[in-house]
């Protein structure tokens, strides 16, 4: 069970390749602002998080239909068996669909029909985190989590995303305890623009089993020696974190300091038609850049199926 990655760190709205984009555009009779493939690529240089999430949600105006969904997510599995991954838990952002009009069962139907045959069709075990977008109203987080549940939603667990300055995990304690009366399990983005104390909040606050990114709790020495004790797994995506400017280069990426503190690292892909690829390259990257060895490569594995919510 546990050969190949087990990716826990990707978003499913952000594996939307241009060429997909422009396919769903065509399908849908969506008018976009783009001349051609050539233009829209030309759009994904980014200065920080806000500046790739304007692009990031103008693109998904064409997800559409449940097909959209299924489409989207089969097209990542199949990327994904060939980086290696053999296991998936992806996020997906409901408000990002039902804000734009597009009704949640046609998210849900879509890639739970594409979950359902991805280990039939590509050797991937897949599941489905739903996360709270944070720089929406609170009040909505509530009203999607509770049409999730009407819905049946098969979902193992809850998570955070979105633009994470400003927006601190305490706004949300009260949905993440719904989701953990329900069984769900709690994952949260923290520490990668926002602050150690965000990462505090999501663990004390949500009871958030894993943190996604957290790279920012290297400045905090106590916070890093309760993620070691406890054993609490970072998620980390290095070139996102160097497309969206928290890292200047990877050269500078602080993973393998990150392995030498003892903390639970894993790597992972978060948004990579966005941010230049997929874990395949991330780790090709790291090993050009960081040096990153063989047997540092094989704790990373371990340590992604380690922290899966299996």
């Amino acid at each position: 069970m546990t050969d190949g990655f087990a990716e826990l760190h990707v978003h499913i709205e952000g594996t939307l390749e241009p060429e997909l984009i422009l396919a769903l555009a065509e399908r849908n009779r969506i008018e976009l602002p783009y001349r051609d493939l050539d233009d829209l690529r030309s759009r994904y240089e980014f200065t920080d998080l806000q500046s790739f999430l304007d692009l990031y949600y103008a693109n998904m105006e064409v997800l559409r239909t449940a097909q959209d969904f299924a489409d989207l997510a089969r097209a990542y599995f199949a990327r994904a068996a060939r980086a290696g991954v053999t296991h998936a838990e992806f996020f997906f952002d409901p408000q990002a669909h039902t804000s734009r009009g597009v009704p949640l069962p046609e998210v849900v139907a879509g890639l739970s029909d594409a979950v359902a045959g991805a280990h039939r069709e590509f050797g991937v075990d897949a599941a489905m985190i739903a996360s709270i977008v944070r720089d929406r109203p609170v009040p909505e987080a509530h009203e999607v989590f509770g049409e999730l549940l009407r819905l049946g939603a098969p979902i193992i667990a809850l998570g955070l995303d979105s633009a994470e300055v400003g927006h601190p995990p305490s706004l949300f304690e009260d949905v993440f305890a719904r989701a953990r009366a329900e069984g769900l399990h709690i994952t949260a983005h923290a520490g990668e623009e926002g602050p150690p104390e965000y990462v505090r909040q999501a663990l004390d606050l949500l009871g958030a089993e894993r943190i996604d990114h957290g790279i920012r709790s290297l400045e905090d020495p106590e916070l890093v020696a309760r993620l070691v004790d406890e054993s609490i797994p970072l998620t980390v995506c290095p070139f996102s974190n160097v497309r969206l400017r928290v890292v200047d280069t990877l050269a500078d990426h602080p993973l393998r300091r990150m392995l030498e503190a003892g903390l639970s690292v894993s790597v992972h892909s978060d948004d990579p038609a966005y941010f230049g690829g997929y874990v395949d390259d991330n780790l090709a990257g790291l090993k050009d850049q960081l040096g990153l060895t063989d047997a540092e490569r094989d704790v990373l594995r371990r340590n992604s199926w380690d922290a899966a919510f299996l």
